[in-house]
C-alpha cells in the first residue's frame, strides 16, 4: 500500500542540499562580478588622456660646446660655479660636455647649456648709441633670486646672461622650453653662492 499523502524523493535529489546550493550560487554571482569590477578599475587609468608620456631619451652623447681659454681668476670662479652646479634641473638630467667641464655644463635633450666666463653684453651708453650689439637702455633687465640677468631672445634659442656679477655666466635654452628665463633661474642660486657680484655703479642700471 502507498501512502499518497506523503511526497516522493527522486532519488538523488536532497531538497535540502538543492537549496543549499541555489543560495551559494546566487551569493557567487554577484560576488565574482563585484571582484572584476573592483580589478577592472584597478587596472584602467582614471583618465585615459591622462596617461604618462614617454620621457624623450637622453643620448649619452655630449653636447658640442666651445671652451675658450680663461685667465687664472675667471678659470677658478668658473670651477667653483661648474662644481656646484647641480646633477639635474626639474626632471632634466645632466649631461657630458664635449670641451671645457670646468666651465661648461648642459643638461636634457634638446640642451640646455650653462657657460661661465664668457662675454657680457655691453650696454648701450645713449639712447643714440649705434654700437653694433649694444643693448639698449631701457631694456628690461630681470633679476631673479638676487641675479640680474639679461635675455636675448633668439629665433630658436633664447641666450640670458648675467650682468651683475665680476665673471658673467650665459645660459642657452632651446625655443622648445617654454619661458626660457625661468629656466635660466634654475642657476640662480649656485651663481649667488660662487660668483661675486660687481660693485653698485659699475652694473647696469637696472640691476641696481
Amino acid at each position: 500500500m502507498v501512502d499518497v499523502d506523503t511526497p516522493r524523493t527522486a532519488p538523488g535529489k536532497d531538497p535540502v542540499k538543492r537549496a543549499a546550493a541555489l543560495w551559494a550560487t546566487a551569493v557567487a554571482v554577484p560576488v565574482t562580478l563585484l571582484v572584476g569590477v573592483v580589478a577592472f578599475l584597478t587596472i584602467m587609468p582614471d583618465d585615459p588622456d591622462k596617461t604618462e608620456k614617454a620621457a624623450i631619451p637622453v643620448p649619452s652623447t655630449p653636447v658640442v660646446m666651445d671652451a675658450p681659454k680663461l685667465d687664472e681668476q675667471t678659470a677658478r670662479v668658473c670651477l667653483a660655479v661648474t662644481s656646484q652646479l647641480p646633477e639635474k634641473i626639474r626632471d632634466l638630467p645632466g649631461r657630458p660636455v664635449s670641451a671645457g667641464p670646468e666651465q661648461n655644463a648642459a643638461y636634457g635633450e634638446p640642451a640646455i647649456t650653462v657657460s661661465c666666463g664668457v662675454p657680457q653684453p655691453v650696454m648701450c651708453t645713449t639712447p643714440e648709441d649705434t654700437t653694433p650689439g649694444c643693448v639698449a637702455m631701457d631694456t628690461e633687465l630681470l633679476i631673479m633670486n638676487n641675479v640680474c640677468w639679461y635675455a636675448a631672445p633668439g629665433a630658436d634659442t633664447a641666450t640670458i646672461t648675467t650682468m651683475d656679477r665680476e665673471v658673467p655666466v650665459r645660459v642657452t635654452v632651446p625655443g622648445t622650453y617654454e619661458n626660457p628665463a625661468q629656466w635660466a633661474n634654475e642657476f640662480s642660486d649656485t651663481v649667488v653662492a660662487t660668483v661675486k657680484s660687481k660693485a653698485i655703479g659699475s652694473m647696469p642700471s637696472g640691476c641696481e
